[in-house]
């Protein structure tokens, strides 16, 4: 396997169609990276798939540091990217930085943060300070309160003129990457086509030139999941299996022996 990193990644366009996903601690990091997974995330979505939260917004700078750390430590050929989550780079760009400079010290090789011309300032100073940035397009799940819910952007050609605006504007501010999430598949294909770089589409259909699925989705941990989604096992029933085996075991006086 080779080692993907920013450079990799701004080649494959066009050439070959990556399979990210999200992982949240080191044993399936380790396993998606032995697995080829070319960029492991570690998506501020912790919140709703490891700590329990409805949404992303209760997660803090402390959650994605340990998490990242856990990541980075596990992954050798991936590369890993840190969720920037609400309220570490929204009160301004000097406190941006410094969480930034702090996700790469505790691992991550590029950091995501959601938005379009609003944060071209800050990913311009990002990179400029060689810190690599994948930005998030289309439904930007920090914004849900303002959305009224997690819904799909971009459906009047109004709002699909601002979100490939938006793409436009990070694309030229210096991101390497761009996510499209929940927006219509017509046009996930007008903004792939427009830009030079990656797009990772989420529920974008499948013109994008990647992408992304949460490692709980894809393994069938939730049992509620998008429509797009496709679970490629059910370990929800193998670990429930696994569990209720144990239990039933200790209870006879099977185990231990």
């Amino acid at each position: 396997m080779k080692k993907w990193n920013v450079a990799t990644v701004r080649a494959a366009k066009g050439r070959e169609k990556l399979g990210c996903c999200t992982a949240y601690d080191a044993c399936f990091a380790r396993l998606a990276d032995e697995s080829g997974v070319p960029i492991v995330l570690i998506g501020d979505s912790l919140g709703m798939n490891v700590l329990g939260h409805s949404t992303t917004l209760p997660v803090g700078m402390s959650d994605m540091l340990a998490a990242v750390a856990a990541v980075a430590r596990a992954v050798k050929d991936a590369l890993v990217v840190g969720d920037m989550p609400f309220g570490s780079y929204q009160c301004g760009e000097d406190e941006a930085m410094r969480n930034a400079v702090a996700m790469i010290k505790a691992g991550a090789e590029a950091v995501k943060l959601e938005g379009g011309a609003s944060v071209c300032g800050l990913i311009r100073r990002l990179t400029a300070a060689g810190i690599p940035v994948l930005a998030h397009v289309g439904m930007t799940p920090q914004s849900v309160n303002e959305y009224g819910g997690f819904k799909k952007q971009g459906q009047t050609r109004e709002a699909a003129e601002k979100v490939l605006a938006d793409a436009k504007a990070v694309e030229e501010a210096g991101a390497f990457a761009v996510t499209l999430e929940c927006i219509p598949a017509e046009l996930a294909a007008e903004i792939t086509a427009a830009l030079k770089i990656v797009t990772i589409g989420i529920g974008a259909g499948p013109v994008c030139d990647a992408q992304w699925l949460v490692m709980h989705d894809l393994l069938g941990l939730n049992e509620k999941v998008p429509s797009f989604v496709k679970k490629y096992a059910d370990l929800a029933s193998v670990v429930r299996g696994a569990f209720s085996a144990y239990v039933n075991e200790v209870r006879k006086g099977e185990f231990p022996q």
